[in-house]
């Protein structure tokens, strides 16, 4: 998948992702600029924690199949990776997305709480897979991670979603956002005010808001993602 053009849309009806060793010489190469960028990124935010991830070093496409290969590393060395913009040979944060939508059509985004990593941005639910997306067999569970992520940064319930056939791919430099659609039976507003009530309830929300989007105007107000608003236009232009 060398040279895709950023923002490169592909519909998916599934997406296979193994993990495997892989020698990423970033990392190993790296160390001191590693620990030096960790400290100054986490300073002051005790809830950023230096776990395992899995990131995508291999992918390719055909007959709507996403076959990816995955390696483990620490978040310290991704992150700093991230801020360097990517160097070295292609490597992909790969994660899977619940692109969110409400009964009336608008969707629902989540705003960062400022203790995170990425405080402020609005986007889906997400998260760079982790160990507790790994099978036995090797295999990355992204579908799985879709319905955590979402009910764990949200409140929502498995029996409050429906999670839809499929998936868009949202191919960046850096990353690619795997997004399946999860539809709710309520309105939008409604939506919001019950995730709003139930993140208050948490020990330790990662969100902030929960942000309505109802057009793709609305997303050029935000501090949203590149990624998320070539989705969004992506979407608003088949609607």
């Amino acid at each position: 998948m060398n040279g895709v053009v950023d923002g490169t849309i592909v519909p998916l009806a599934r997406v296979e992702a193994v993990v495997e060793p892989h020698d990423w010489g970033f990392a190993r190469e790296n160390h001191g600029a590693i620990a030096t960028h960790w400290a100054k990124i986490s300073a002051g935010k005790p809830a950023m924690f230096n776990g395992r991830i899995m990131l995508q070093h291999r992918g390719a496409i055909a007959d709507g199949v996403f076959s990816a290969r995955y390696f483990e590393t620490d978040y310290a060395a991704f992150m700093t990776w991230r801020d360097l913009g990517h160097p070295g040979p292609v490597v992909r944060n790969g994660y899977a997305m619940a692109a969110l939508r409400a009964a009336d059509g608008a969707f629902l985004c989540g705003k960062m709480g400022d203790h995170t990593a990425n405080a402020g941005k609005v986007y889906f639910a997400a998260g760079t897979p982790d160990r507790e997306d790994l099978r036995d067999d090797g295999t990355l569970d992204l579908a799985g991670s879709v319905t955590r992520e979402l009910c764990e940064e949200t409140g929502l319930t498995l029996d409050e979603i429906e999670v839809e056939e499929g998936w868009t791919a949202v191919i960046m430099t850096g990353r690619v956002a795997f997004m399946r659609p999860v539809v709710l039976t309520w309105a939008a507003e409604e939506a919001r005010q019950i995730m709003l009530s139930r993140i208050r309830e948490q020990a330790e929300p990662e969100l902030a808001d929960i942000v309505i989007v109802r057009n793709f105007a609305e997303s050029e107000h935000l501090d949203m993602p590149p990624f998320m608003r070539r989705y969004l236009a992506h979407i608003y232009a088949q609607d």
